[in-house]
């Protein structure tokens, strides 16, 4: 078995979450059995729903705070009938305005707010009970209730001090005592005093053997309680982003990014790191005889894949680009909303399409506006992006930092040409310079002014003085590296190497 550890999901997920996706799909073509431990709360949302959204299977998926029941994460099935059947007769009235409706009991400010899967269907998520105006638990629920919060009042505020986790027939698995940043889980036999802590126990009960792969994709908080627990396991680090700092590098000592510091320090107990590029392994290996005295073993696996090229039965639309990523202003597409609409004035016909969701959506959505550019750059929101890459002519990024880049591989894949900044890793991967895009010169801290002029430059470089269709097909030969059987030719060597 290999298990795969991460910490969160969400419906705007990371390149990280999209990694374990893909390599989900890898495992299952190679009949390797696989299973992805998510060890965050999640209480807003159902687990499976946002795993199932980015293409998990449901018996793939293992989640730390139903590890220790005989819950697993699965869809919503309870009804509102099913919450009605708890209330032991009495009376109230009920109403309901979207996905929220409310049971109103007999008394002053008693009532119970019912938060349902979405707007149309009875399907009840959690439940939150209040009385004399004051919230005192939530109940969460998929096929039963799986666990409760209770809450007092504080400082004029609900405060949560105590979770409760359930089995299928009602009977408490365990308990979770809180005091803010401090917590405390009972179990019959056992009182364990932190969540790292909690995290190794679980490991424990895994029971791993030499026979069992630990991928550890995400280490905060967890990465040493799953070393200390993890047996005969051999285990592996998936390196997701930029492992050093090199501002704060010099020829004697390194900064590694503080993410992956921890499980770099412990080398001796890692079997094998993984990289997404060629260039990121070797320079991972220098850094480490340089810095540390020691070779450690890197694989070079690409952490997404293709099925096939894609090609576009109609022509592609003219001077159109795509951009796709979660909008995080670390991937700095303001930058090319303002540059797009400055490469307009040469290029009248020009366009962009802005995928993806992110906390930086409305920012752009006033920059767009103020702009006067809502008709030709769009923000599109979140799709499944497999047929839609062809419909345009370039991808553009302007990232700064992309330890491989799924949606540089995936716009190669549909023979995209693609403008990005001269940054390691995925940049460097995807765009041969003058073949099939540009890499722009970038270096921390460069002018603004002359950053953007270069950006537009590109731009303007590759609609109007470049040969797109030679362009393309450079990018589809790019592709064939990345190609589904050979990055499961790559996982396979890993998964059965003694």
């Amino acid at each position: 078995m290999i298990y795969n550890f991460n910490l969160g999901i969400g419906w705007a997920s990371s390149g990280v979450e999209y990694a374990q996706a893909y390599r989900a799909k890898i495992f299952r073509k190679i009949g390797a059995e696989a299973k992805f431990i998510f060890t965050d709360m999640f209480s807003r949302d159902n687990l499976i729903d946002m795993t199932r959204n980015i293409g998990f299977l449901d018996e793939e998926i293992i989640w730390l705070y139903t590890f220790f029941s005989d819950y697993v994460p699965e869809p919503v099935t309870f009804t509102l009938d099913d919450l009605k059947a708890t209330l032991d007769g009495r009376s109230y009235t009920y109403e309901r305005e979207g996905n929220i409706g409310r049971l109103i009991f007999d008394g002053q400010g008693n009532f119970y707010r019912v938060y349902f899967t979405d707007e149309k269907q009875e399907l009840v998520h959690r439940v939150e009970m209040v009385s004399a105006g004051c919230l005192i638990r939530k109940d969460y629920f998929t096929s039963g209730r799986i666990f409760s919060e209770y809450y007092g009042p504080l400082d004029g505020k609900a405060h949560l001090y105590h979770r409760r986790y359930f089995n299928r027939d009602g009977s408490v698995a365990y308990e979770e005592v809180i005091d803010d940043d401090v917590v405390m889980y009972k179990f019959p036999d056992r009182i364990i005093c932190s969540k790292e802590e909690l995290i190794g126990y679980m490991t424990s009960r895994l029971q791993l053997s030499s026979e069992d792969i630990v991928i550890i994709d995400r280490a905060t908080g967890q990465a040493q309680a799953i070393l200390e627990n993890k047996g005969q396991a051999k285990v592996g680090v998936v390196i997701h982003a930029d492992h050093f700092s090199e501002g704060a590098t010099d020829e004697d000592n390194i900064l590694w990014n503080n993410y992956y510091e921890y499980t770099f320090s412990m080398n001796r107990h890692i079997d094998f790191y993984v990289t997404a590029t060629e260039n990121q392994r070797k320079l991972l290996i220098q850094q480490f005889e340089k810095y540390v005295g020691v070779k450690p073993t890197v694989y070079t696996i690409p952490v997404g894949s293709l099925d096939e090229l894609k090609k576009p039965s109609s022509p592609r639309k003219s001077h159109s680009a795509i951009t796709a990523s979660r909008l995080a202003t670390e991937k700095h597409v303001d930058w090319l909303v303002a540059a797009v609409a400055e490469a307009r004035k040469d290029i009248p016909d020009i366009s962009l399409d802005i995928y993806g969701k992110g906390a930086a959506s409305t920012d752009l959505e006033a920059q767009i506006k103020k702009l006067g550019a809502q008709d030709y750059i769009h923000l599109m929101g979140q799709h499944n992006l497999d047929d839609v890459y062809i419909k345009y002519q370039a991808y553009f990024s302007a990232s700064t930092s992309e330890g491989f880049g799924l949606t540089l591989m995936e716009a190669v894949g549909s023979g995209l040409p693609i403008i990005g900044f001269d940054v390691r890793y995925g940049n460097k991967a995807f765009i041969d310079d003058g073949k099939n895009g540009f890499r722009i010169p970038y270096s921390i801290g460069m002018e603004s002014t002359r950053r953007q002029k270069k950006l537009v430059e590109a731009i303007k470089k590759l609609f109007i003085d470049s040969d797109m269709e030679a362009f393309s097909e450079h990018s589809y030969k790019k592709a064939k590296a990345y190609l589904t059987s050979e990055v499961e030719s790559k996982w396979k060597e890993v998964v059965n190497k003694k």
